[in-house]
């Protein structure tokens, strides 16, 4: 059933406040700027904005004026009053303001609202006054400024936005601050944004020596170092194990595929825009694949005709797909051109479809309780208004009764969200909390009615007769790549002792210790451990220094007193120093650390 619990953003107090104080900071700028021409102002996940067109670009000191002014407006309790009124007295309002004027124009044909986002119904048209500031807006508004604490506001930067996000449009001014009910919210959220800078996966991947991004090779294409490519190995072999254990087969089906396929799937129409431009060759044209699931259903065709006996069949592949995302949009691992999907697809019968949600579902959480990702929900994504979706109402709404049944059967709790479905079925993403309190969508179970039938798949089911199978669609940790990014931040670059690219380093105190230190080392390795010896001139106290900072889960080391008694001295990258102990009582605490998920 759905989630009754969390309260939707637009209908909370913090939406409000923010949305009330986007008006109080256009106010201030208004009044810096007599001359500005303003747009839209609307609350955001933790914050609001506003986009200007300013005669001169913003400094840090305006903000600092702006912050200024606006805590006197606050402290004014100025009444936020609506009123529904015509288009053309929208227009007299709004004389001098162009933008104002073009919104107007959309509210009227009833085609979008003040924020550009299409209606299914012509709106009224509301402004809303405060003091002397009066705003085309359909609230909700807080009573009146005094509901505003100032001291749990702040102006946060400014950065270049295209008006209605179209870079044919005139570059605006983009004001974004933020705002919280308590001093105390405020200084949690400030603190929360410092330790994400400190933890951002692009400054720690460079630090840690996991992977680089270079002009030469292109944007959006990562290159990743010997210990970036150990720690893909590691995660991609962990889900590849674990999904064998649960009886999915790993199938692989290539980087190119024929475009005429995307057209049948119905991937074409829905998705051209993020394909890579075409390659003809002997009037065949191909495309970088973007998605597995066509190219999976073209070998369940070719493996031959399938009796219902062989449902359900499991394919996963680690498969590198291309997408052409535009560079402004490009954010190190998190948005790349080249990404590696944890991609599956199950071939089953509609009579099957719970039971195997129900082994994705178990399958997904052990890899998030592996990774420590206890904290997470589950949205239940629907078609909305106006999307591109494949038009087969019933095979939708069979789909997405299948889906709220294997939920329910599951007790998962799930919210439901229109417009986030995939454009040939619904889906339920798993979406994660980080440490910092930061969600981020991981996993996705998606039910497919249309496009087996689209590429013409089918079984012999117990009647003899040929049906055609659904399909499930699954990803795990969703792309190599992100999640990566993703978990970096996470662990902010200190991963547990099973993902570490290396677990151990020796260090040496002086050059007659390094033979012993390369027989330890041997043995380690012997044990299944992954480890170096730090073998330069360096002093003792800077190679610690410098493995703390590589993060390596254990340092051992090697002195006179160890290299006679046939031991090593551990330290942890925590700064704890355990002492000395056997190499053999070293392993065993390396092994248990490992099995446990420390």
């Amino acid at each position: 059933m759905a989630e009754k619990i969390q309260e939707r953003y637009e209908d909370s107090d913090l939406y409000r406040i923010r949305h009330s104080t986007a008006h109080v900071m256009a106010q201030a700028v208004l009044e810096m700027f007599p001359e500005a021409k303003y747009t839209i102002g609307p609350p955001i996940e933790n914050g609001f904005y506003y986009d200007f067109d300013l005669p001169r670009p913003l400094t840090p000191d305006d903000l600092k004026a702006l912050e200024k002014r606006m805590r006197q407006v606050l402290a004014g309790r100025h009444v936020f009053q609506k009123k529904v009124i015509s288009a053309d007295e929208a227009r007299q309002v709004f004389a001098q303001q162009p933008y104002k004027l073009e919104l107007i124009a959309g509210l009227e044909q009833g085609g979008f609202d003040e924020y550009g986002n299409p209606l299914k119904e012509k709106p009224d048209i509301s402004i809303y006054s405060h003091d002397k500031f009066v705003d085309l807006c359909r609230g909700p508004h807080v009573e009146n400024t005094g509901q505003i604490n100032p001291a749990a506001v702040k102006l946060m930067s400014v950065a270049g936005a295209y008006w209605r996000g179209d870079e044919k449009n005139a570059m605006l001014q983009r004001i974004y601050g933020t705002a919280w009910r308590t001093p105390k919210e405020l200084e949690e959220y400030l603190w929360q944004l410092e330790e994400a800078k400190k933890r951002d996966h692009r400054r720690l991947g460079k630090e840690l020596g996991l992977f680089h991004f270079s002009d030469d090779v292109g944007p959006g294409l990562p290159l990743f170092t010997p210990k970036g490519e150990m720690l893909r190995h590691l995660m991609e072999t962990y889900v590849r194990d674990l999904q064998t254990r649960y009886g999915y087969s790993h199938v692989w089906t290539g980087h190119l595929v024929k475009e005429d396929l995307y057209k049948r799937s119905g991937h074409y129409d829905n998705y051209v825009d993020s394909m890579f431009p075409p390659m003809v060759d002997e009037n065949i044209t191909f495309r970088l694949k973007p998605m597995n699931c066509p190219s999976h259903m073209t070998l369940y065709k070719e493996m031959g005709r399938h009796s219902y006996r062989e449902l359900p069949m499991r394919f996963g592949e680690f498969a590198t797909l291309y997408r052409y995302e535009k560079t402004g949009e490009l954010t190190g691992l998190t948005r790349v051109r080249a990404l590696t999907q944890d991609d599956c697809h199950i071939f089953c019968t509609e009579d099957q479809i719970q039971q195997e949600f129900t082994l994705a579902l178990k399958l997904i959480q052990e890899v998030l309780e592996r990774y420590r990702f206890i904290d997470y929900k589950v949205r239940l994504s629907l078609r909305g208004e106006g999307g591109k979706y494949v038009q087969d109402d019933e095979k939708w709404a069979k789909a997405e009764t299948a889906l709220r049944a294997s939920l329910d059967a599951n007790n998962v709790e799930y919210f439901e969200a229109s417009g986030e479905a995939a454009f040939y079925g619904p889906k339920a993403d798993f979406l994660a909390r980080d440490v910092l309190g930061r969600e981020w969508q991981l996993s996705t179970i998606q039910v497919d009615f249309i496009q087996p039938a689209r590429l013409g798949l089918i079984y012999i089911a117990e009647d003899g007769a040929e049906h055609t199978p659904v399909v499930l669609h699954r990803a795990v940790t969703g792309t190599t790549e992100r999640f990566m990014g993703v978990i970096i931040e996470h662990f902010a670059g200190a991963f547990p002792v099973w993902l570490a690219p290396q677990q151990v380093m020796i260090i040496p105190i002086a050059d007659r210790h390094l033979e012993y230190s390369g027989q330890v080392a041997e043995k380690l390795k012997a044990a299944g451990l992954r480890v170096e010896v730090d073998g330069r001139t360096e002093r003792m106290n800077s190679k610690i220094r410098d493995a703390q900072k590589q993060k390596i889960p254990y340092m051992l080391v090697i002195g006179d007193q160890e290299a006679e008694a046939g031991q090593v001295a551990l330290r942890l990258r925590s700064g704890d120093n355990p002492g000395a102990m056997s190499l053999a009582d070293f392993i065993s605490l390396a092994q248990k650390d490992i099995q446990q998920g420390n």
